[in-house]
């Protein structure tokens, strides 16, 4: 059966008419294997072999064995002819439909765009200068995009990742590299009024990277960041930074930025996947040199399930890692060294700690009432006749009148509300003078109200009247220094303690530190001890919709338990901030300039800080150091003894002093000490 079904099929050297050769001699087994022997193609050796069996069974047996392997070989070579024979099939059938699918294309005038696709992006990656390793990546993604069908959803994504590496500035700058800074000093001082601090510092920073530049040396150096409230001027001034260098500007809003890709950019495996924002900003800035400004850089959120966008921020503003930064589109190394970032924040307490280490930080205040009506006739005033199509003809104001808006309608530490009450007038001005109404306008109070309605603003926000426990503290916020009135009331009760105003656990931690400080000071300030078991303190921090925390109001709460307890009035003429201790010790504490100018915009001139801030006061305004009369105080005594007033009630001098004993060391008024400009 074996020869009659395989072996004329599967090998060629038999042909087609053994089997009938091996039926006819299957009487005679000696002769049949004869034949299959004979055919089979034997070697000589074999054939020497099989002669010598004389037994014909031992014969067909050794004959069969030699066969099955033959039978074997030719199984496996037929399935190689046959696999090859389809292949072969299958790749023509493929080459006369791609024929078929040009020809169809030809005639319906549409065109086949992978190969030049291809050799058009190859062109550009030898003409574009493309770093070394960025053009070998290009040439390998490139070679990928010429093997892939167009139609393919690959196809595209490799195409469109081609195109953002030959559109990226790589060696393009669109500055010289000098830095001329008398320009950049009339460019800041042409569109900025005051914040001479800042100036200096800016101008010293960019003096360095002229220096460094010079020298041929690489220009790293710290990233600047502006902090400061709303409506100070910290994006203009990185506009105007970067037009007094010649560079090419760009800025980045990164409020509410939550996921770690909008930074680091999407990986091309997902759908839609784009760069992140620096290398997105790189593209439109068109230079690898440009001043980024990342706005609102306090305002990211950080720690979600997306990843951590301030950690992602740490490579790219970090000055000695930024040259090698790599966004997870691009996937190649971009250098970001030539690149001028600029931060702006309204707080640093919201920025993670290594990231602000590798920040220039410089700080810009809020102006005075002097440099608000200074500002409105250089910028403001100009720039909004011109958007509201009227002149200084048609609307006339004063210094007076400036100042007025600036003091009962806008009182901030910017310029925002300002400039909304200033534009308001000239809203009013407009629509009378397109009606037909001849004539100027001269602002003054009677105008103002008029076209404002009533001030926001007591005309002196500060209470100057002594009061028994109320005293005027200072507080900061991301807006600016303000006043924070602090209210303690004394009533019949336990000796419980209330405390009310939305406080944060730092500041409730303060009230209870004053609290203990009074009581240990009981005998020193009048205060009987059975009456403080008889009675209950309320605590109060009006404007309780507005959450307030921090130690720097330990000093204004211990002097207001302390005044209504026993009942001696505190001067509210002066302002008083500062962190206490149980052993009475006022401890430094932060936004110095900001408090200071709160307390000067609202008209007190006197204010009571920690002795140790003596330092910060070489940032106040020339105008306001000469103004205001600042004093030191290293413990509680001396604010005790400067603040408390005699009671109200006749008692002979005598026997109730108008302040705290003589301290031991050589008394209150030796320790408290004025700083003066």
């Amino acid at each position: 059966m074996l020869f009659r079904s395989q072996l004329a099929d599967l090998d060629e050297r038999f042909p087609a008419e053994t089997a009938g050769l091996v039926t006819r001699q299957s009487g005679d087994p000696a002769r049949a294997a004869d034949v299959v022997a004979g055919l089979a193609g034997l070697r000589v050796g074999e054939r020497d072999e099989l002669v010598q069996l004389l037994d014909p069974l031992a014969r067909l047996d050794r004959l069969a064995t030699r066969l099955e392997k033959d039978v074997a070989r030719a199984q496996v070579i037929g399935e190689l002819e046959r696999r090859t024979t389809l292949s072969v099939e299958q790749h023509q059938r493929e080459f006369f439909l791609r024929q078929q699918l040009q020809a169809i294309r030809a005639e319906l005038g549409e065109r086949d765009t992978a190969p030049s696709d291809a050799g058009e992006i190859l062109r550009q990656i030898g003409e574009a200068g493309l770093p070394a390793h960025v053009a070998d990546e290009a040439r390998r993604e490139t070679e990928r995009l010429r093997a892939l069908p167009p139609a393919s959803s690959e196809y595209q994504v490799l195409r469109n990742y081609l195109e953002w590496l030959l559109a990226l500035p790589w060696t393009r700058v669109s500055g010289s590299g000098d830095i001329a800074l008398d320009r950049v000093e009339r460019a800041l001082d042409d569109r900025h009024y005051g914040l001479e601090e800042a100036k200096e510092r800016i101008l010293e920073y960019l003096s360095v990277r002229q220096l460094i530049g010079a020298a041929g040396k690489d220009t790293h150096g710290p990233i600047l960041c502006l902090v400061g409230p709303p409506g100070t001027g910290k994006t203009s001034l990185g506009e105007a930074i970067a037009a007094s260098i010649g560079r090419a500007f760009y800025r980045i809003s990164v409020g509410g930025v939550r996921d770690e890709a909008e930074v680091r950019g999407h990986r091309r495996t997902y759908v839609g996947s784009m760069p992140g924002l620096v290398i997105q900003a790189l593209r439109r800035a068109n230079a690898r040199d440009p001043v980024l400004m990342i706005d609102e850089i306090d305002k990211m959120t950080g720690g979600g399930p997306n990843g951590d966008p301030l950690a992602a921020m740490l490579e790219v503003l970090d000055p000695s890692q930024n040259a090698t930064f790599v966004d997870h589109y691009l996937n190649v190394p971009f250098d970001l060294s030539g690149v001028l970032f600029i931060c702006t924040a309204n707080s640093l307490l919201d920025i993670p700690a290594p990231l602000r280490d590798r920040m220039e930080v410089i700080r810009i205040a809020g102006y005075t009432v002097e440099e608000k009506v200074e500002i409105a006739w250089r910028y403001l005033l100009p720039r909004l006749f011109r958007e509201h199509g009227i002149t200084d003809h048609d609307l006339q104001f004063t210094d007076e009148a400036l100042s007025l808006i600036s003091n009962r309608y806008s009182r901030e530490a910017g310029l925002r509300g300002f400039e909304r009450k200033l534009a308001a007038l000239m809203r009013r001005r407009a629509r009378r003078k397109a009606q037909g109404e001849p004539g100027a306008w001269v602002v003054d109070a009677a105008r103002i109200d008029e076209a404002l309605g009533p001030p926001r603003y007591a005309a002196d926000e500060a209470e100057v009247e002594p009061e028994v426990g109320t005293v005027t503290g200072l507080a900061w916020t991301a807006t600016g220094g303000e006043l924070m009135t602090i209210e303690a009331l004394r009533m019949p009760g336990t000796g419980k303690l209330h405390v009310t105003g939305q406080l944060g656990d730092v500041m409730r931690e303060s009230v209870d530190a004053a609290c203990s400080y009074v009581r240990s000071m009981a005998r020193a300030l009048r205060i009987e001890d059975p009456e403080m078991k008889r009675t209950d303190l309320h605590i109060h921090f009006p404007a309780g919709s507005v959450p307030k925390d921090g130690p720097s109001a330990g000093v204004a709460v211990t002097l207001a338990i302390a005044s209504v307890m026993s009942r001696r009035p505190v001067r509210r003429d002066v302002a008083v901030t500062g962190e206490v201790t149980l052993r009475g010790k006022v401890l430094e504490i932060g936004g110095v300039k900001d408090k200071v100018l709160a307390a000067y915009r609202a008209g007190l001139r006197e204010v009571i800080l920690p002795a140790t801030n003596a330092k910060d006061l070489r940032d106040l305004p020339a105008a306001v150091r000469d103004q205001m009369r600042v004093t030191g105080a290293a413990t509680m005594d001396d604010v005790l003894a400067r603040m408390l007033l005699a009671p109200p009630e006749v008692t002979p001098a005598a026997d109730l002093p108008d302040a705290l004993p003589p301290r031991a060391d050589g008394g209150a008024d030796d320790v408290v000490s004025t700083w003066r400009s």
